[in-house]
């Protein structure tokens, strides 16, 4: 599912037009990346929480060539399922 199909999917289940779809979609992506700029945890009930952490600089190596390049620090998320959805998905 890409963003369009989730626009799509919530206007058919909320009865909204696409663009107001598109405006909570857009909405809620600000809401996220703000939280996760300012170190905030995303903990949604039962779905999962969202967490930024930094990746450390570490020694890589190019697979083509197999010279070893350093790559960069970064910071990455990451997501924790809650028991609600896994339950879902393993049908419980």
């Amino acid at each position: 599912m890409n963003k369009h199909d989730l626009v799509l999917a919530l206007s058919e289940r909320l009865s909204l037009t696409q663009s107001q779809s598109l405006e909570i979609v857009n909405v809620w992506e600000g809401v996220l990346s703000d939280a996760l700029l300012s170190d905030e945890r995303i903990v949604l009930q039962g779905f999962g929480t969202f967490t930024s952490w930094k990746q450390s600089e570490r020694l890589g190596r190019n697979p083509r060539t197999g010279k070893t390049c350093t790559i960069e620090a970064r910071t990455s998320v990451k997501f924790k399922p809650g028991k609600y959805l896994l339950e879902v998905l393993n049908k419980k």
